[in-house]
């Protein structure tokens, strides 16, 4: 995320980590900004340090700070073993110590400007999410990437605004061709493949098609003017289901998934894109619209 207030919250986080019994020559580098975040949330979620807003806010730096330590290279039993030592420490943290209200006190000034931003860009490997929070009358997006299939825009994410409910989308402007009668999302299965399919370090590809599950979209309906490329005039707007969402959200940062359009004469045009930072920009818009 690029934010100075993130910044200074990674420095005054240092002193949450003065306050720990555990050896931090032990952590990679990597994975220290994890350890930090997942310390503070951890003792909010024990001792309520913090209203809901800027809880929601670290949650999203959170994530974030677990992405980035996932594309240096730390597997996922280290992150899994980061988290479980930051929330065992801030177990051992009682709530009246002197030290942890100066991380409440110092963390609040921090996030108190960040939970205030509209706009965020959470880049990673290949692609970006970008996030937007700010309120219309009519839908826009919320949390989007795009990518294109042949000479067609494609826009995957989060749209909401006047009387529409947030809706996971699939936005295509598809050119001088038959339009799809479904649409699916593609990615790893992580009850079948816990880990992502790595083809080199730092690279991961869609898994064989046995260690994959589809989420088949729940219907479609022509996009509103503001989902679309600037342009375009029109295209077909197809909305998945919840659960898509939550099982993006597991899926390593550095992995592929796709958006696939199915036609009627059994071909299928295939839109690819970037896990990234997903769950880090949900939890950003999840702190509401401005």
């Amino acid at each position: 995320m690029r934010t100075a207030p993130a910044t200074r919250y990674a420095r005054t986080t240092v002193l949450a980590m003065a306050m720990l019994a555990a050896p931090f020559t032990a952590l990679a580098d990597a994975t220290v900004p994890y350890f930090e975040r997942s310390f503070v949330l951890a003792a909010d979620a024990k001792c309520r340090l913090f209203d809901p807003a800027l809880t929601t806010a670290l949650t999203a730096s959170a994530w974030q700070a677990r992405g980035a330590a996932a594309r240096a290279g730390a597997t996922d039993v280290a992150l899994a073993e980061t988290a479980e030592r930051a929330r065992a420490n801030a177990a051992r943290t009682p709530c009246a110590d002197p030290q942890l209200a100066v991380v409440k006190g110092r963390v609040s000034d921090a996030f108190d400007g960040w939970s205030r931003i509209a706009k965020m860009s959470f880049p990673g490997g290949r692609a970006a999410w970008t996030a937007d929070r700010t309120a219309f009358s009519s839908p826009t997006w919320r949390l989007m990437q795009t990518t294109r299939v042949g000479a067609s825009p494609v826009t995957f994410g989060y749209a909401e605004g006047g009387a529409e409910r947030q809706t996971l989308k699939a936005v295509v402007s598809f050119v001088g061709r038959s339009r799809p009668y479904s649409a699916r999302v593609v990615m790893r299965d992580i009850e079948r493949a816990p880990h992502p399919y790595m083809t080199s370090p730092g690279v991961a590809a869609m898994p064989p098609e046995a260690m994959r599950r589809a989420f088949f979209a729940a219907g479609n309906l022509p996009a509103d003017k503001g989902l679309l490329q600037p342009e375009k005039t029109q295209g077909d707007a197809w909305l998945f289901p919840a659960d898509t969402a939550d099982a993006l959200a597991k899926l390593d940062p550095r992995e592929p998934f796709a958006v696939d359009f199915l036609f009627s004469d059994g071909s299928m045009a295939r839109a690819t894109f970037e896990a990234g930072d997903f769950a880090a920009g949900r939890a950003f818009i999840a702190m509401g619209s401005l």
